[in-house]
């Protein structure tokens, strides 16, 4: 992940007053972002003296939050549509593309999947398929994009999968995971789903987590990437 674009982001322009230092940086972040963007913020507190305060989260509530009013200086979203409906609104700066991600299956110990058999096992009626919360949560609208390819595969594919999505996560009224614990290894272990449609970055907390957990790379005719925007809201102070 290109982080040093992050952290330029962040890097305040020109000197920076006693007042300023007083005031923390205000970043607002998809929830995938964590791991990645607690270095950048790490480093950016070590060379600039200023404190981060990071809210991470589905990326489509904290559109809605920031849209309402709430004080943010830096938003980092799972997509683009977020931030350029802030900057549409005139709220935001210019939408910058800064990551790239990619949806995968991950799957509970027990259950038989490849790329190749992936579609026919989310299609199976005793499958428990978990995927994120569409417009709350990019990860869930990039899972209903793989639905839609995978109606080009077999016909009634897209609505068969839409039915039986279960959207565990993301969404205003979701169960969180304990904290600490990857939200979608946690649905795995809990036996919620069988399969979970997750991003790729998932991998590494998984494998710590859950080392029974399997990732499946979804075949080219069903995969999905994702492209993270980055803005800075308009009314950011020079520490933003």
């Amino acid at each position: 992940m290109p982080t040093l674009i992050v952290a330029e982001r962040l890097m305040p322009q020109g000197a920076v007053s006693a007042a300023q230092v007083q005031q923390p940086a205000l970043l607002h972040a998809a929830g995938s972002l964590r791991a990645a963007l607690t270095e950048v913020t790490q480093a950016f507190e070590t060379v600039t003296g200023l404190r981060v305060e990071a809210v991470y989260g589905p990326s489509g509530l904290l559109r809605e939050q920031l849209a309402k009013g709430e004080v943010a200086e830096v938003f980092a979203s799972a997509n683009m549509d977020h931030p350029a409906a802030l900057a549409e609104a005139g709220l935001a700066g210019p939408v910058v593309l800064f990551a790239r991600n990619e949806l995968c299956a991950f799957v509970r110990p027990g259950v038989m999947v490849t790329a190749e058999t992936v579609l026919e096992r989310m299609l199976d009626p005793s499958i428990r398929l978990g995927t994120s919360t569409p417009k709350a949560d990019p990860s869930g609208d990039y899972a209903f994009e793989v639905f839609a390819r995978a109606e080009a595969l077999k016909p009634g594919a897209k609505a068969a999968l839409e039915a039986k999505a279960l959207q565990l996560t993301g969404g205003p009224g979701s169960v969180a995971a304990p904290d600490g614990v990857n939200a979608y290894g946690h649905k795995l272990a809990s036996g919620e789903a069988d399969i979970f449609l997750a991003y790729r970055t998932n991998a590494q907390p998984l494998a710590r987590e859950q080392p029974g957990v399997t990732l499946v790379r979804l075949p080219a005719v069903l995969a999905v990437g994702a492209d993270y925007g980055l803005t800075v809201m308009s009314k950011a102070s020079p520490n933003g």
